[in-house]
C-alpha cells in the first residue's frame, strides 16, 4: 500500500502592515538609465568651463568700466551700467561709426564667401558624382585646403600675396599681363578681395564634403527615370538634385554663415593686428577694441551685441526653414492621399 504525502503549499511572503508595494527596480535597468548621462558628464563639464563660464564673465564685464587700470583685479572695476552699449551703438561717435563699418564689411564678406563656397562645393560634388578613373584622387586633392592647419595655409597665402616676389602678382602681371602694375594685396581696397579669396579657398571643401555626402542618399532610379523621360542634365539638377539636397543645404548654409561671420584666425594671420579698413572684420575689430586699446568693457559689450545678432539671425533662419518644411508637408500630404485613393 502506497501513501502519498500531501503537497506543501508555497510559502507566501507577507509584507509587514503599512509597507508600500511597488515595482522592484533591477540594478541592471538603473545602470542602463544612468550610464548615458555619466558618459555625457565630462563633455558637459568641459562645455561649461570652456564656453558658458567665459560667456557669463564676458556679459558681466560688459557692464563694467574695465580698462587697463583694473586689469590686476578686474572685480574692483566700477559698474558702468549700459554706458558701454551706448558707446558701441552711437554711430555718430568714432567708436560706433567704426563698429558699424566693421559690421557692414563683415556682412558683405560673409554673404559673398558663403555663396561662393556653396556654389563651388556643389559644382565640384556634382562633377564627382559619376564614376571615372582618378575620382578618388581628385576627392582627396579637393579636401586638402580643409585638412591643412589654418595658420600654415594662411601664412602660405601671405607669401603668395607679397608685392615684389609674390606668386599672385607674378601670374597676374608678369605672365598674364592683366594688371598695369604689381598690386598691393594686403593693404588698401585689394585686401578685401585677398581675404575673400583665402576664405573661399579654405571653406569650399567643407561644402563639397557635405554636399557629396548628401548626394549619396539620392536614389539613382530617379535620375534614370528622368533620363528616360528626356530630361537634360540641368533639368535633372534642378528638379531632382537641388530639391533633394534642400535639408542638407539648409544646415550647410547656416554652419558656413556662423563660421565665416565669427572667423578670427584668417584675417588675423593674414593682416596681423592692424587689419586694413576694407577688410576690418568685426572679430578683429572687437579684438583691437579689447586688447589694443585696453578697453575690455567696450569690447565685451561689442561681443554681447554680436552674440545677440547671431542668435536673432539663427532663430529667424530656423523659423523660416521650419515653416517652409511644414508648408511643403502640408502641400504634399493631400496629394499623397489622393494618389492612394486612386490606387
Amino acid at each position: 500500500m502506497t501513501t502519498t504525502a500531501p503537497a506543501r503549499e508555497p510559502a507566501v511572503r507577507k509584507d509587514p502592515p503599512g509597507a508600500a508595494r511597488g515595482p522592484r527596480r533591477r540594478p541592471g535597468r538603473l545602470r542602463r538609465v544612468t550610464l548615458p548621462y555619466l558618459l555625457l558628464l565630462p563633455a558637459l563639464i568641459l562645455e561649461l568651463l570652456v564656453h558658458l563660464v567665459p560667456m557669463v564673465i564676458g556679459v558681466v564685464m560688459s557692464f563694467k568700466e574695465l580698462t587697463q587700470f583694473y586689469i590686476r583685479d578686474w572685480g574692483t572695476a566700477p559698474w558702468s551700467g549700459l554706458d558701454n552699449y551706448k558707446v558701441s551703438v552711437d554711430f555718430d561717435a568714432p567708436v560706433g561709426e567704426a563698429l558699424l563699418h566693421s559690421f557692414l564689411v563683415t556682412v558683405v564678406f560673409t554673404l559673398l564667401s558663403v555663396a561662393l563656397c556653396w556654389l563651388i562645393g556643389t559644382a565640384a560634388a556634382l562633377c564627382m558624382q559619376d564614376t571615372f578613373r582618378g575620382r578618388g584622387l581628385l576627392r582627396a586633392l579637393f579636401l586638402v585646403p580643409y585638412a591643412l592647419p589654418v595658420y600654415a595655409a594662411v601664412i602660405t597665402w601671405v607669401f603668395m600675396f607679397q608685392h615684389d616676389n609674390g606668386l599672385v602678382n607674378h601670374v597676374l602681371h608678369d605672365q598674364l599681363h592683366l594688371t598695369e602694375g604689381r598690386s598691393f594685396w594686403l593693404i588698401g581696397d585689394n585686401s578685401f578681395f585677398a581675404l575673400l579669396t583665402v576664405s573661399v579657398w579654405k571653406g569650399w571643401p567643407f561644402a563639397f564634403l557635405i554636399v557629396m555626402a548628401g548626394l549619396q542618399n539620392i536614389p539613382k532610379e530617379l535620375y534614370e527615370a528622368a533620363a528616360l523621360d528626356g530630361a537634360g542634365m540641368w533639368q535633372r539638377v534642378r528638379r531632382i538634385t537641388l530639391p533633394s539636397l534642400r535639408p542638407v543645404n539648409q544646415v550647410l548654409v547656416l554652419v558656413l554663415f556662423l563660421w565665416t561671420f565669427n572667423d578670427f584666425n584668417t584675417p588675423f594671420v593674414l593682416f596681423g593686428r592692424g587689419a586694413p579698413r576694407a577688410a576690418d572684420l568685426i572679430s578683429v575689430h572687437i579684438y583691437e577694441a579689447s586688447f589694443v586699446t585696453w578697453n575690455f568693457g567696450t569690447g565685451s559689450a561689442m561681443s554681447v551685441l554680436l552674440l545677440l545678432f547671431l542668435l536673432v539671425v539663427t532663430g529667424v533662419y530656423l523659423a523660416l526653414t521650419s515653416r517652409e518644411r511644414t508648408g511643403r508637408r502640408a502641400r504634399t500630404g493631400p496629394r499623397r492621399t489622393e494618389e492612394r485613393a486612386d490606387v
